[in-house]
């Protein structure tokens, strides 16, 4: 059954947000009536879903959608299937994405959802019901002109084409720009001095950032997924770890030394990239981090005390909300190719990306340079700015 706690509910924002709303008005000065905007979500809407399973039994997966703010456009944001998925997760998620697209000014808003499974338990069948059972439960406030579900954790363009083709069977029309991340073939977008790096996380993000990075003559020394970690002081051979990952799903190389997560964290490199999960970076461990700056490519893999003590030492971190906006970036292209019935080919959607995050990072660089403190305190200033000039120009529109 599905629940609503419709627009700007009274359950509380979540612990991280609240911090991060702090932090900004700070510096920014935010009256009262600013904050209480900024942390209420417009919308929660949650449902338990049954499933019928291979055996014939029926089991129940909590469901979440949440949409942060739409003051921008139509809310946005990933959808992710994992086993330890809550309310709270979503809602920080949400939070992050709607401030992730004002920060590189795409005229979208944010949200997040997911569902509480573990996939690896399910077979395709399951999986496929599953996916389509999510679309029935939230079709009516998902759309391309309402909220536009993407890909994240354990989801794939295949579940976005099972969602995608569940979304138009029950609306009776085509409609490619409800869903980003799909397959190309159903109008998914293409294009989606030396430095050590060392990257925590091997899925997505992180197995094509190293290769995208050692492409580029950077070294990346190590890198990591659920299960441990490989270090190679002298670089790895990131092409063949990557093709043995995507062979048999496991890290793997001789030349290199096998190491934890913990010990990956305190590597010392010159950048070290979070790029698996929240919460990576803490007041217990963050001390022993020894990088010369940090880029975010997980969502919120650093805790906001961890955050200023980095700051503190002078350690640079490159916000989640920027660094990993390259994605949300894309799935914008992507919609607008759906809505406006063009096809951009690779080498623009490059053009268009590039140009639209180096406008953002110079954007930030100038606030960097004024009263902002962090790169992260610019980034959020710069985001909170945007959304709220956009809810004052339509609270003057509707009087």
């Amino acid at each position: 059954m599905s629940s609503d706690l419709g627009s700007y509910g009274t359950a509380a924002i979540c612990e991280v947000c609240s911090n991060e709303l702090d932090r900004i008005a700070e510096v920014e000065l935010l009256t009262n009536r600013e904050l209480d905007l900024l942390r209420q979500p417009k919308r929660r809407v949650n449902a338990n879903i049954s499933l019928r399973m291979d055996d014939g039994s029926v089991e129940v997966f909590p469901s979440f959608r949440i949409q942060y703010n739409s003051s921008r456009g139509p809310t946005k944001g990933g959808l992710r299937f994992h086993p330890s998925v809550n309310e709270d997760e979503v809602d920080q998620l949400a939070f992050l994405m709607t401030l992730k697209c004002a920060v590189v000014d795409i005229p979208l808003g944010g949200a997040k959802g997911g569902i509480q499974v573990d996939p690896d338990e399910l077979s395709e069948g399951e999986l496929e019901r599953l996916s389509r059972a999510y679309v029935r439960e939230y079709h009516d406030i998902i759309g391309p002109d309402k909220d536009i579900p993407a890909p994240d954790v354990n989801t794939d363009q295949q579940v976005m084409a099972w969602m995608l083709d569940e979304y138009e069977h029950i609306t009776g029309e085509a409609a490619p720009g409800v869903i980003t991340g799909k397959p190309v073939e159903l109008g998914g977008s293409e294009g989606r001095g030396t430095q050590t790096v060392a990257i925590q996380g091997f899925g997505n993000v992180g197995s094509n950032l190293a290769l995208f990075l050692d492409e580029r003559g950077y070294d990346v020394v190590a890198v990591s997924n659920v299960a441990g970690a490989l270090y190679d002081p002298d670089g790895l051979d990131v092409p063949a770890v990557y093709d043995r990952h995507a062979e048999g799903g496991e890290l793997s190389a001789p030349e290199a030394e096998e190491i934890t997560n913990d010990e990956l964290l305190a590597l010392d490199v010159d950048v070290l990239v979070p790029a698996a999960v929240e919460d990576q970076i803490t007041m217990e461990n963050v001390d022993d981090v020894r990088a010369t700056a940090v880029l975010e490519m997980a969502n919120g893999p650093t805790t906001s005390a961890a955050d200023q003590e980095l700051a503190d030492r002078g350690v640079p971190v490159l916000p989640d909300i920027l660094a990993n906006a390259g994605g949300v970036t894309v799935s914008y292209f992507e919609w607008i190719q759906n809505t406006t019935h063009e096809y951009w080919e690779e080498s623009m959607v490059h053009e268009k990306l590039e140009t639209q995050m180096r406008s953002a990072f110079d954007d930030l660089r100038g606030i960097r340079n004024g009263d902002a403190r962090t790169w992260r305190e610019a980034a959020y200033v710069q985001a909170v700015n945007r959304v709220l000039d956009a809810e004052t120009y339509r609270s003057n529109v509707s009087r």
